[in-house]
């Protein structure tokens, strides 16, 4: 009786290690197998990673070519959404801008409807057309004076030393001034 119970629990202690190491086989093949299908719906997924060339289509992408293309892919991604973002707050800004706008708008139209005579006493297009010619005519005879056109270098050199001196915002203000009192001179 002995023998025979040191042979079943031998026996039991074998079938133990079996079970043991088929249970982790099984387990490591599962674990390679939910690999494999990562990497699968991977290559399934990232659109870099589909096969071009259906001649060596019998050949697989390794894993680390397909985790590169991942990667590529996800910062491709990444760039994206950060200039939908940027999209996105600009065209934020555009529509605050243009209810600001729209807002001001209304308020000139309200105005207008309370106070429909003010447009009345408006400075005629002629008048304000003789201002307009005034500053240009100034501005021209200075311009006319300083500019060379010899060379387009020079004319270049000349254009951008005009503007510096004679587009300052003091200097049009004394013109606007001037052209101001002419007209106002003549009208009274």
């Amino acid at each position: 009786d002995d023998e025979d119970s040191d042979y079943h629990q031998e026996s039991y202690k074998e079938s133990y290690k079996d079970k043991r190491r088929r249970a982790h086989t099984q387990a490591e093949q599962k674990r390679r197998d939910a690999i494999k299908k990562g990497y699968n719906d991977l290559q399934a997924i990232v659109p870099t990673c589909e096969q071009q060339d259906f001649s060596i289509s019998s050949q697989k992408l390794s894993k680390a070519i397909v985790l590169q293309k991942t990667i590529d892919y996800i910062q491709f991604l990444h760039k994206e959404k950060k200039k939908q973002e940027e999209e996105v707050s600009t065209l934020r800004k555009d529509v605050m801008a243009l209810k600001i706008m729209k807002v001001n708008y209304e308020q000139i139209v309200k105005a207008h409807q309370d106070n429909p005579n003010e447009g009345k006493n408006q400075i005629s297009d002629e008048v304000k057309f003789n201002v307009f010619q005034g500053i240009m005519d100034s501005l021209f005879q200075s311009f006319n004076a300083s500019i060379s056109v010899t060379s387009f270098q020079e004319l270049s050199a000349c254009v951008f030393s005009w503007i510096e001196e004679h587009c300052k915002p003091q200097t049009l203000q004394d013109i606007v001034i001037g052209v101001l009192h002419k007209v106002k001179s003549q009208l009274y």
